[in-house]
């Protein structure tokens, strides 16, 4: 293993440890709402390389999914937060 490289199972622990400290320090405190690890849940992950990136979820009903990328060159991990507006139906012709 490179030195640059993370463990997946520890990145995808780092992930759910991320998203419930970012969603408790950002819901509204009127809502008395907050989370822990056992709220948050991995949709897809995958590792290329040095990199990882998985796009995880919570319990919570608000619309909201999180992407989180390791940078291993750079040792580094971004959060990208995201509020779903639409889940829309598009019919697509057979060979396209």
């Amino acid at each position: 293993m490179r030195k640059n490289n993370i463990d997946n199972g520890k990145f995808l622990e780092l992930c759910k440890q991320e998203v419930v400290k970012y969603f408790n320090s950002n819901v509204d405190k009127t809502d008395k709402k907050q989370i822990t690890d056992s709220d948050v849940f991995i949709v897809w992950s995958c590792k290329t390389l040095q990199n990882n990136k998985a796009l995880v979820s919570t319990t919570v009903s608000d619309g909201m999914y999180y992407e989180l990328t390791y940078n291993g060159d750079r040792k580094e991990v971004y959060l990208d937060a995201y509020k779903k507006w639409e889940n829309k139906c598009i019919k697509v012709q057979e060979g396209i």
